[in-house]
């Protein structure tokens, strides 16, 4: 990269944007990528529809029930759904995920149940899925540390010589353009590249780490920093589910045929609140949400399938009326969850009883008895 001696950093020419792979315009026009050849059927476009349509309506309806006090907090994918359901419906049945706590399109292609996704912010539960079942891991909320973890397992995977048989299974770790910054992204990668670890990091960039934008947290685009410690990466339209699907799925078979790791870096948008927490009027403008609105992801998959006859109002009605059904029956399941008592906090947290963990518990449970024994 060539330097500007006046500054002593990265001559403009070279900070230009990069070309985006797209294989979806957002007017629903279909292009052709050489290197990432998609064929999809009629069907398998209506399912993905699908997707990105139930996704949003399951994480409105998580919004709605937060401002409602019934979560303790949520943090929306609103916006973020192509790159969630493209990658995600790349996965093979072998591939393991590690998520960050935003993965609820993700987990929805692993066949996650919603319920356990809102019984972790109601604070009902500790995830209440099992990630070996589903080949999911648990919620990380810590920024950054879940691709350490998967970069462990990828090299477990890589010793246990499956690589290119028809069990191999290639891992994805997920993280946002913030934790690009942290420490334990950049030790992942170290280790990933210089082991060869069969891993696809997959960043979606939405442009803002909670309150800071992506220039604060990188003068080159992100995915430039994969050539730095010695893999492949690349940058696809996160607003794009047909992209994000070809992209995925071609980096977990060059990850499951021993040929390493690719860093993705899904350029989206985050079109909500970081969190329920946070107020994003206080730091962006509403021309730039507006601007992104154009490019909405699920909007140009239904542009595509009108454009090309491959489905009618009714089936727009059948699949609007579903997601409508879905989160009114995930209401009432959330509504319905009951209060764990007190003791259940040691439940899982090993495989097996612990003797250390009996103890504590034994000794928990004495001193809540202790008031009731005051008050009688």
């Amino acid at each position: 990269m060539a330097i500007d001696s006046a500054r002593g950093a990265p001559d403009v020419n070279e900070l230009a944007e990069p070309e985006l792979i797209q294989l979806l315009t957002p007017e629903g026009e279909r292009v052709e990528h050489p290197d990432y050849p998609l064929d999809l059927t009629p069907e398998q476009v209506r399912g993905m529809y699908r997707d990105l349509v139930i996704v949003r309506r399951i994480d409105l309806e998580a919004v709605a029930l937060t401002r409602q006090g019934e979560l303790g907090i949520w943090a929306s994918l609103l916006g973020q759904e192509a790159a969630q359901i493209g990658s995600g419906r790349a996965l093979g049945e072998h591939d393991m995920v590690f998520p960050t706590y935003r993965e609820h399109g993700v987990a929805w292609c692993r066949d996650v149940d919603p319920l356990k996704l809102l019984g972790l912010f109601r604070g009902v539960n500790n995830g209440g899925w099992d990630p070996a079942e589903h080949n999911f891991h648990l919620y990380t909320i810590v920024i950054g540390s879940q691709t350490l973890h998967a970069t462990g397992y990828a090299m477990g995977v890589q010793r246990d010589g499956v690589l290119g048989t028809p069990n191999a299974g290639a891992t994805i770790a997920y993280f946002g353009d913030g934790a690009t910054s942290q420490g334990d992204v950049n030790e992942s990668f170290v280790f990933a590249s210089v082991f060869n670890a069969p891993i696809v990091f997959f960043c979606q960039n939405n442009q803002w780490a909670i309150s800071e934008p992506l220039e604060k947290q990188s003068r080159i685009p992100l995915f430039r920093r994969a050539q730095g410690y010695g893999f492949p990466g690349l940058r696809v339209d996160g607003n794009d589910v047909f992209a994000c699907l070809a992209v995925t799925r071609k980096a977990l078979e060059a990850a499951r045929t021993g040929q390493g790791p690719t860093l993705i870096e899904a350029y989206t948008y985050r079109m909500g609140a970081h969190t329920t927490t946070d107020d994003p009027t206080r730091y962006r403008l509403k021309a730039e949400e507006e601007a992104w609105k154009l490019k909405d992801p699920i909007e140009r998959v239904k542009a595509y399938l009108v454009r090309g006859d491959l489905a009618d109002a009714a089936f727009f009605d059948e699949i609007d009326a579903e997601a409508k059904q879905v989160a009114a029956d995930l209401r009432r399941a959330c509504l319905a969850l009951p209060d764990p008592g007190p003791t259940e906090i040691f439940a899982n947290v090993y495989a097996d009883t612990h003797p250390l963990m009996t103890e504590e518990q034994e000794q928990f449970a004495a001193y809540l008895a202790s008031f009731e024994e005051v008050s009688s």
